[in-house]
């Protein structure tokens, strides 16, 4: 073992920074999964790079749905019908080449889209669709990852990234400080990277360090080796150290760990054997045990990478990997159905719409004819010389329009203050259950939220599993005060993911409407009445469906006034019970 200690281990916001100036040397060559919700970390980080990159570079968002004919450009066909040749559109690939493209929510990305990016991150070309002709493309990729718990980017692009930044757990003020290069700093690192030259004991070492890691993978030390000469440059070295590779070891190897390393036995353990006596010569050595001591030692560099790759493995990593093995890797996307039927490409024709076809868009080619037909007199006059029968322009296009059902969750918002609460949420609780044995058929999804107190609380994220609901529902407290704007308000956050989620929401609301709890957690009717309304006008802005259950032994005009706030659908039900509630929700539905 080496008496050269391994280097320290920086904070998590410097080594998010110093993959910031790789990415930036080297754009094409590495690649970036960054993890991280939209917040001030992730804008910090953004802003980082921004400054760091050259003003001519060329950044471009990616659409989180684009799909394969806009990615990889298609056929002209308005202008392919004018001029009677093929006439050929860029895609959003070639129009990014040498350039950096920002991937939203890459983890909801389709399958077909993340198997072109992936294709064109391993060949550096484009075949454009129309002649298959290949074009170069070389484009730095900077994936964000939003997903929520187990979801994540598609292993398919996930491998093809060479730097994996989880920034989840850093608040805005841990983003500061930190090293920062000049333009003038990267276009010298950029110059200088083509000719640095690779040592073969740095090459073994990150080989052998990705295999005792469990990184082993044939892009993972290729990615290694392109972060050590991108690190190599911005210090302005021409040959890479083992300074820089144990960088690369850090920041690409130790992300991608799936077991660490065997640790070797201590001299201790081993007992030494008896020496032979006097009169006897020493026994000659087996073959095997020869063999193995004319083996050579692991290079003293191997082992620092492998000490810097171990402080960089984070806690609890391990055995995350461990436990998602045992019970099944999750499928990338799971539970993100209700965003793919989104599209508009598949479902039942209603109509058709003027648009130019692409994306998968079907176009109806007798509305367009119908469409282009007016004109042909006054085109015709246009042009002289022989040209197309038919003249057709990108106005005159039309495109089946499609209605498909999406999934919709029902978001139940349960008043458990008061003295009858424990009737009101045993209420709720048998009609959440009676639109559960319902929803095996239809694909939808119940959630249930209950606010008392000061405050409100999920009790029951979207699900459709029965069993989940009733362990869920069995204990719900009761007694308090009447925060409904609180309540108001979360059941409105929640109806936000459920729609950026692809489904439908819509909220039931269980309550008498006497609201005595303000936003603040102070007491008082008429400011808690008047942030309860201000709540209702909020959620009718954002256009969500909401029925208002008025469950008071009186319907009052608080509740009326508060419901009409909303703009949702009022229904008195002094006396709810579990049926009237979900018979009421269901007939409700059909009318929002």
């Amino acid at each position: 073992m080496s008496d050269t200690p391994p280097p320290a281990s920086p904070s998590p916001w410097s080594d998010a920074l110093l993959a910031l100036n790789l990415f930036a040397v080297d754009p094409a060559g590495t690649g970036v999964a960054l993890r991280a919700p939209a917040g001030p970390v992730r804008d910090a980080w953004l802003a980082r790079l921004r400054a760091t990159l050259p003003p001519a570079t060329c950044v471009r968002k990616m659409p989180p749905m684009i799909g394969a004919e806009p990615l990889l450009g298609g056929l002209d066909l308005a202008a392919t019908l004018n001029t009677g040749r093929k006439v050929a559109q860029p895609g959003f690939l070639q129009a990014s080449n040498g350039g950096i493209i920002m991937a939203a929510m890459a983890e909801r990305l389709p399958p077909g889209t993340a198997a072109i990016l992936a294709g064109v991150l391993d060949d550096q070309v484009c075949r454009s669709a129309p002649n298959g002709a290949e074009e170069p493309c070389r484009i730095g990729l900077l994936a964000f990852d939003e997903g929520i718990d187990e979801e994540g980017l598609t292993p398919v692009l996930q491998d093809r990234l060479a730097l994996h930044l989880d920034l989840t757990r850093l608040s805005h003020h841990d983003c500061s400080g930190g090293a920062a290069i000049s333009v003038a700093d990267l276009q010298a690192a950029r110059t200088l990277l083509p000719i640095i030259g690779v040592p073969d004991e740095v090459l073994e070492a990150l080989c052998s360090t990705a295999a005792a890691i469990g990184a082993g993978f044939v892009r993972a030390p290729l990615f290694a080796l392109q972060a050590a000469r991108a690190a190599a440059a911005l210090a302005g070295r021409s040959v890479v150290t083992m300074e820089d590779a144990a960088i690369a070891a850090r920041l690409v190897l130790a992300p991608r760990a799936t077991w660490l390393p065997a640790e070797p036995p201590s001299d201790d353990a081993e007992q030494p054997e008896p020496p032979p006596p006097a009169d006897q010569a020493p026994a000659e050595p087996p073959p095997d045990q020869d063999e193995q001591d004319k083996q050579p030692m692991p290079p003293d560099g191997a082992e620092i990478l492998l000490e810097a790759a171990k402080a960089a493995i984070p806690q609890g990593l391990l055995e995350k990997l461990t436990a998602e093995g045992a019970k099944g890797q999750p499928r990338a996307g799971a539970g993100r159905a209700g965003a793919k039927r989104k599209g508009g490409q598949r479902g039942r024709p209603v109509g058709v719409r003027a648009a130019p076809p692409g994306s998968g868009l079907r176009l109806s080619l007798i509305e367009t004819l119908r469409a282009a037909a007016p004109w042909q007199r006054i085109r015709a006059r246009e042009k002289t010389g022989a040209g197309p029968l038919v003249r057709v322009r990108r106005d005159d296009f039309r495109v089946v329009r499609v209605e498909q059902r999406t999934r919709s969750t029902t978001i139940f918002l349960v008043d458990a203050s008061g003295s009858s609460a424990l009737n009101r949420l045993a209420e709720a609780k048998g009609a959440v259950e009676l639109l559960l044995a319902d929803c095996y058929k239809r694909r939808d999804q119940v959630a249930v939220l209950a606010f008392r107190g000061r405050d409100a609380k999920i009790l029951l994220p979207p699900t459709r599993s029965l069993t989940r609901a009733k362990r869920s529902l069995s204990g719900l407290p009761g007694g308090g005060g009447t925060p409904l704007a609180a309540g108001i308000d979360a059941g409105f956050s929640l109806a936000e993911a459920v729609r950026r989620a692809g489904d439908s929401p819509t909220l039931v609301v269980l309550t008498d409407g006497r609201a005595n709890v303000s936003l603040s957690g102070e007491g008082g009717r008429a400011r808690a009445d008047q942030d309860a309304r201000d709540a209702g006008r909020r959620l009718r802005a954002a256009g969500h469906k909401a029925l208002f259950v008025d469950i008071s032994p009186r319907p009052n005009d608080q509740a009326r006034g508060i419901a009409a706030e909303m703009g949702a659908l009022y229904i008195a039900l002094p006396y709810a019970s579990a049926a009237a509630v979900s018979s009421a929700v269901m007939a409700a539905s059909k009318r929002l």
